[in-house]
């Protein structure tokens, strides 16, 4: 891994939610010293820092993880303390018990290392009596709070349109790799072109996975979303969308597969490979007319006919004894792809 791509991320942060975080940070620490005047609040500061996150419900987690966490840290760094005194040593030895009661609470990654940070400040701030751990507890719910009120009150992040531009280009893709089998069966192909078939259906499946992950992330910016209720249909159309997508992409994969481990030169002349093929554009047609029905092209695009294509089951004779490994697994899997895609039309 090149150092750069372990420090830089793939996309930017949107600014807004930069804005928030910058926000929350300077309104908890002012918050926070006008409520407990004393020592300069890092603790709120941090807290409202970490909890600003791309979702209401991971602000919430987040809220939750640091308060705890804190409360954690300051109560073993004031045992700590009053147990052994105030020893230079002390310090590191807070992270190991730390990181040992998480362990045994089986806590997050996130809880226990909080605890052990905790736990390190309050020692190395130079005070741990009850009366000063009491405050550093408050201070980070105040930070906590003001974090998760801001990122609530602010334009809450809705994460839907990057799930409709993913899922889009998954129905898009595959509709393309549906015409490009159904252009192979009837004709002659190379080691070369089939190898390339192959790996542009086996494409599909990483589209799949970032569909799917978007989509969660939509699903889970919407809960405890205060504007949940005007995004709610358009991510229930969303995922069924997904859920007709997701089987028909296995079943292309698979049918590619097939057709690359038997492939035939006398395949061109069956009359039952035509037909598949068929079968395969009018499965392209009814994908591409799924993804434009829930408004989910990517880009602008030349609409797709409205009249569905898939009107009935291909029924055909016993094929050739040579293919019927073949045809036999094509017909399965086309009959699989005929139900999917017929419920959505």
């Amino acid at each position: 891994m090149r150092f750069p791509a372990a420090i830089r991320a793939a996309r930017r942060a949107p600014l807004l939610q930069v804005l928030k975080s910058a926000a929350a940070t300077i309104a908890a620490w002012f918050l926070a010293a006008w409520l407990m005047p004393g020592p300069l609040p890092v603790f709120a500061a941090i807290a409202a820092l970490l909890v600003v996150q791309p979702s209401v419900n991971q602000s919430l987690s987040k809220a939750v993880e640091r308060s705890i966490g804190v409360i954690v840290g300051v109560v073993i760094a004031v045992l700590l303390s009053a147990l052994l005194g105030p020893q230079g040593w002390v310090v590191p030895a807070s992270v190991v018990v730390a990181m040992l009661v998480a362990w045994a609470l089986r806590a997050s990654t996130g809880t226990g290392n909080q605890v052990a940070i905790s736990a390190v400040l309050v020692l190395a701030l130079g005070s741990s009596s009850p009366d000063y751990a009491t405050t550093r507890i408050i201070e980070t719910l105040i930070g906590a709070a003001v974090g998760f009120a801001i990122n609530v009150a602010v334009v809450p992040p809705v994460l839907t349109s990057p799930a409709r531009r993913d899922i889009g280009l998954l129905g898009r893709e595959l509709a393309a790799s549906l015409d490009r089998l159904a252009d192979a069966l009837p004709s002659t192909r190379t080691s070369a072109e089939l190898h390339e078939l192959l790996l542009q259906a086996r494409l599909l499946r990483p589209m799949k996975d970032a569909a799917e992950a978007s989509l969660a992330s939509a699903e889970e910016s919407l809960s405890l979303n205060p504007r949940r209720s005007r995004h709610r249909d358009e991510l229930v159309e969303l995922r069924a969308l997904f859920d007709r997508l997701s089987p028909v992409t296995t079943q292309v994969i698979g049918m590619t597969r097939a057709y690359f481990d038997h492939y035939d030169d006398s395949l061109v002349g069956d009359p039952l490979v035509r037909a598949i093929a068929e079968q395969l554009r009018r499965a392209g047609h009814d994908t591409r007319l799924a993804v434009q029905r829930a408004d989910a092209a990517p880009e602008p695009d030349v609409l797709t006919s409205a009249v569905p294509a898939l009107t009935a089951p291909l029924t055909t004779r016993p094929p050739a004894p040579e293919h019927w490994v073949l045809i036999g697994s094509l017909m399965e899997d086309l009959r699989r792809i005929h139900g999917e895609l017929r419920d959505e039309v």
